[in-house]
């Protein structure tokens, strides 16, 4: 049996690998929500200078969409995290006709990686476009989140655009803990639900 791979002890070697040469890469980091990024950002922008890329067509409505880039915008801003976002525009139509099919699955399977994959070509895409060396997403930081499955993504969208891919477990080291703790102090809303139609109707039943 194979063994799993250590996510946070490879990004260890990388950040190390970057304080020891003095030079700060770029990187494009795909952010859900501003609760998920905070300790995301708090962590990285020690070795990274930093884009937000907030592309999330799988939410539910504009309001929710309206509301969770809002809030991202804010905590930016109160905390002053050294970044830069890019937030691009709610096309829920996209995430539908990628889904479409898989609608009665249940959370966390195969509807899930698809939206990974949306989510993380986008963030490739645009890492690739614009001369980032580095691209990942804030996704790991969730304990209902498959950070091997988000890796493995990653890794091969990365090989496909030429762009590296950062490898993440980000709720390692009590990293998911950290994010209630600064969600709270800046009073950040934190959903209960991920934002898509089908794990709000989880919620609800």
């Amino acid at each position: 049996m194979m063994n799993r791979r250590n996510y946070q002890k490879e990004l260890d070697e990388i950040t190390e690998g970057i304080a020891a040469s003095g030079k700060r890469p770029s990187l494009c980091l795909h952010v859900c929500c501003a609760p998920c990024s905070s300790y995301c950002m708090e962590y990285l922008c020690g070795y990274f200078d930093i884009t937000l890329l907030f592309y999330n067509p799988n939410m539910d409505s504009m309001e929710e969409y309206e509301k969770r880039r809002d809030e991202l915008q804010r905590l930016v801003d109160e905390a002053h995290f050294p970044v830069k976002t890019k937030m691009l525009s709610y096309d829920p139509d996209i995430f539908y006709k990628k889904v479409k099919g898989y609608e009665d699955l249940p959370e966390g399977g195969e509807r899930c990686f698809i939206c990974y994959e949306l989510r993380l070509e986008k963030t490739v895409e645009y890492a690739a476009l614009n001369g980032f060396d580095y691209f990942t997403t804030t996704l790991s930081i969730s304990p209902l989140k498959n950070a091997e499955k988000i890796n493995e993504i990653g890794e091969r969208l990365g090989e496909r655009h030429g762009i590296r891919h950062l490898p993440s477990d980000f709720k390692k080291r009590d990293g998911y803990k950290r994010s209630i703790e600064l969600s709270r102090e800046y009073g950040l809303y934190r959903q209960d639900y991920c934002g898509c139609v089908f794990s709000k109707r989880l919620r609800t039943e």
